[in-house]
């Protein structure tokens, strides 16, 4: 079964390879991975989608929280969470079918990111299922080619990780005399 993880993450060399290395080495498969840095640039967010029973996803996030580079990891697959894909679309199509194709697009809230003579570049967002049925719409108007950025997703829990800021030295100083 699927299962949506999100890591944060120092960004530094490995931190990806250690965490991909934990789920290869336990023979589970990536379905997707996206990763970006944070506002902070020295933390980056990763989204996997992987191929895990839930049962085992509590014992893989407990292997992932043990690595070195990651800061949390927590399972989002059933928790209050906005999850998001990208897809991009190029479609081949003839002159009769663009108008067509432009009204499917405004259906799916899908908008066109490049023209050309020989047909569009769109652009949609939203759940898989959703993105599943808009490729499936435009195939049906010609030659297409598809790429899809993998899920991303933000916990919508109201509890959020706190990273303390250093402590200035001045501060501990005035403390201890307190």
């Amino acid at each position: 079964m699927l299962q949506l993880i999100s890591l944060l993450v120092e960004n530094k060399p490995g931190a990806l390879m250690r965490v991909t290395g934990v789920l290869s080495a336990r023979g589970y498969n990536i379905e997707s991975l996206t990763v970006a840095r944070t506002l902070d640039p020295t933390l980056s967010r990763m989204s996997i989608v992987v191929d895990v029973e839930p049962h085992q996803c509590a014992q893989v996030i407990k292997q992932i929280n043990k690595l070195i580079n990651v800061l949390q990891a927590t399972d989002l697959t059933e928790a209050p969470a906005v999850r998001r894909e990208l897809v991009l679309v190029r479609v081949k199509t003839s002159k009769d079918d663009r108008t067509a194709i432009l009204k499917e697009a405004d259906i799916f809230g899908a908008r066109v990111v490049e023209s050309s003579v020989d047909g569009f570049a769109l652009e949609a967002t939203g759940d898989p299922e959703r993105l599943d049925a808009f490729v499936e719409v435009i195939e049906g108007y010609g030659d297409i080619e598809v790429t899809r950025s993998g899920m991303v997703a933000v916990s919508m829990e109201p509890k959020k990780l706190k990273l303390a800021p250093p402590v200035r030295k001045e501060h501990l100083e005035a403390q201890e005399t307190v």
